[in-house]
């Protein structure tokens, strides 16, 4: 009896902790997004502002879940830690689907030409459908191709800060 009681509310409790992400996020208002900012034409700093494909894409990403971006920047071996303790809710850090993640780290469906991905904490279905019907929508209306055009296809923006 004892099991079966445990097996219930662990089955219970799951589904509640997943959906905490999400919550804390709407609850917040805000999107967390780590970035390393010397990363052109990714992210870097354009008198003193930071801009570049990631910004861009983070904050149509935000505006897709009807939230702020709050861009942080970190240093590249922060950022996946980062998020795997929940100081950043997402990372934009050029990592391509072919890169393994390990630990309580989930990923994005893939996106753009590189085949992207965006890491995020493990077991968080809502959070997970959220970013990638997101990403969809960026895909389906051609704000990714535009971006990707503007700052990653050897356009003036694409050597930008270089």
């Amino acid at each position: 009896m004892r099991l079966t009681i445990g097996v219930l509310l662990a089955v219970l409790i799951t589904p509640l902790a997943q959906a905490e992400l999400i919550d804390e996020i709407n609850d917040r208002g805000e999107l967390r997004i780590a970035v390393q900012a010397d990363t052109p034409p990714y992210a870097f700093k354009d008198a003193e502002h930071l801009t570049g494909f990631d910004i861009e894409l983070g904050q149509a990403l935000a505006k897709e879940l009807d939230l702020r971006a709050e861009f942080i920047e970190a240093p590249a071996e922060e950022v996946l830690p980062g998020v795997e303790s929940g100081k950043f809710d997402i990372a934009l850090n050029q990592m391509s689907v072919e890169q393994k993640v390990e630990g309580a780290l989930d990923v994005s469906q893939s996106f753009g030409k590189a085949k992207r991905v965006i890491p995020f904490q493990k077991d968080n279905p809502a959070f997970e459908s959220s970013v990638n019907n997101a990403l969809q929508r960026i895909k389906d209306d051609g704000r990714l191709a535009a971006l990707e055009k503007k700052w990653l296809e050897g356009g003036e923006q694409a050597t930008a800060g270089q």
